[in-house]
């Protein structure tokens, strides 16, 4: 098991290469999620200020 670990001499690359990509996919997977949350809030928002230029909200006597 001591040998799977230490690769040859070369665990120190091999297991940094694992780690690199295991980041990048974890990345893949987190940055379109705060994209759309991101896309919807700013679509949200727009939705709200067009409804209340259409329908203004009248004065209080």
């Amino acid at each position: 098991m001591n040998e799977f670990f230490h690769m040859g001499g070369y665990a120190f690359y091999v297991w940094t290469s694992y780690g690199l990509t295991f980041l990048v996919l974890i990345i893949n997977l987190i940055i379109p999620f705060n994209q759309e949350r991101t896309i919807l809030r700013t679509l949200n928002r727009k939705l709200r200020r067009k409804q209340r230029e259409r329908h203004p909200s009248r004065p209080k006597a």
